[in-house]
């Protein structure tokens, strides 16, 4: 069965997707990963980390996937034996130096996507190498990766949701050269997500910037008018991968294992992309024969944050573009619960905002996760309320075990164009 891998930058983000089915999870470690601005996890956190994922049965990945040099290499080599000791399953390595201290703990040693692995001949030299897998780089057509997955003497992995990078598999030097920031050394502010002003000749009047000397329709970037008269466009910044519509054509590739992006993603984003993939998979695994889409999926998928969708490089070169969160809803911070009384399921929460009945509440907290309700039921000292002021403690009836001070925001729809 393929394993569904899911990314945890923070503890609340742990929680969410090992309650909604990661088959395994894989967080940053502070220092040495693609995600220097997420949370990560120091090393002291790891035992506590695998001991939440050994309780839900999922297995434990941790990142150090940055270009490494010797004082890295160094302070990395003292690490990967507490790793072991603490029951890591395995490391994400953009370093094949590292792969021998893997192995010697009893590690599995797996090859970042950094590594851009696009043949099979690299997966045989890394297999010599006592690699246990590899992540395909993401410029694979879906024909590729089946073709590589078949003929593979190591594990194979695959990206199947979230951001995608204007550059081969991450390196990047527009940070750097800009800010002085290297994403190859996980520091990227992302310039390529911003909107870039074009100069050009006004008495041309050409609003299109084509990508080829074909000029159709669907290889060109449009330009808006901005209110100083000038050209504005994000054509740096691709839109975020969603494959759920193609689970079967994935399955039948033969990877091992699918992974979803974004470790410095909201608790809500994985708990989405979690749960989403995790029912198309068992769906498809359960009766292949009788399989069908779910369109409600790409619906929660729009729910949480993303840039619009596309199919990365699976059955084309991706053109269209996005900057801005194209998610349905505004997650508004309202108030955090004050008490839980587990006997009638009632959340004791101080709200700075009004609150009715039907509104829609997210709650998240490190060991919650990220849940979702409609409110149905709210009392205030005791008497119910159809409406509650901001400043105030309300009780609200809600079915899921929330523990004190977990974040508490309310969902409203986006409003076209916010």
């Amino acid at each position: 069965m393929v394993e569904l891998l899911s990314p945890a930058g923070d503890f609340t983000s742990l929680s969410a997707v090992v309650k909604n089915g990661a088959d395994a999870v894989y967080i940053g470690l502070e220092g040495v990963n693609m995600r220097i601005n997420a949370s990560n996890f120091q090393i002291n956190n790891i035992k506590q980390v695998s001991k939440i994922c050994q309780d839900y049965g999922s297995k434990l990945y941790v990142c150090t996937n940055t270009i490494l040099k010797d004082k890295d290499i160094l302070s990395l080599s003292k690490q990967i034996p507490l790793l072991a000791e603490y029951d890591v399953d395995g490391i994400i390595l953009s370093d094949i130096a590292l792969i021998e201290n893997c192995t010697d703990c009893g590690l599995e040693a797996h090859i970042s996507v950094q590594e851009n692995i696009t043949n099979t001949k690299s997966l045989r030299v890394l297999k010599k190498l006592h690699a246990k897998r590899a992540i395909l780089s993401r410029e694979l057509s879906i024909n590729e990766i089946k073709n590589i997955a078949s003929k593979s003497p190591i594990e194979t992995e695959i990206f199947i949701h979230g951001a995608m990078c204007m550059a081969i598999s991450g390196r990047c030097f527009l940070s750097y050269g800009l800010y002085g920031r290297s994403a190859n050394c996980g520091d990227c502010l992302q310039p390529c997500r911003k909107n870039w002003k074009l100069s050009f000749d006004y008495d041309k009047n050409d609003k299109v910037i084509n990508s080829s000397d074909l000029k159709t329709e669907e290889e060109s970037f449009y330009i808006s008018e901005a209110y100083d008269n000038s050209y504005r466009t994000t054509f740096f910044s691709p839109k975020d991968m969603a494959m759920i519509e193609y689970m079967p054509e994935l399955i039948d590739t033969g990877v091992d294992a699918f992974k979803i992006e974004g470790r410095a993603r909201s608790a809500d984003y994985a708990a989405a992309a979690t749960s989403v993939y995790r029912e198309a998979i068992d769906l498809y695994q359960k009766d292949k024969d009788n399989y069908q889409y779910n369109p409600n999926w790409m619906r929660r998928l729009n729910e949480v944050f993303n840039r619009g969708f596309d199919t990365g490089f699976y059955f084309n070169t991706p053109y269209e573009i996005n900057e801005n969160n194209k998610s349905k809803y505004i997650k508004k911070d309202i108030g955090k619960v004050i008490n839980y009384y587990n006997k009638v399921e009632v959340a004791e929460i101080k709200i700075w905002d009004n609150l009715r009945i039907g509104d829609e509440l997210m709650i998240q907290g490190p060991t919650t996760g990220s849940v979702r309700h409609v409110i149905d039921s709210m009392e205030i000292n005791n008497n119910k309320t159809d409406f509650v002021h901001k400043g105030q403690n309300v009780g609200v009836r809600i079915p899921y075990k929330l523990r004190k001070n977990d974040f508490v925001y309310k969902l409203t729809k986006r409003v076209e164009g916010n």
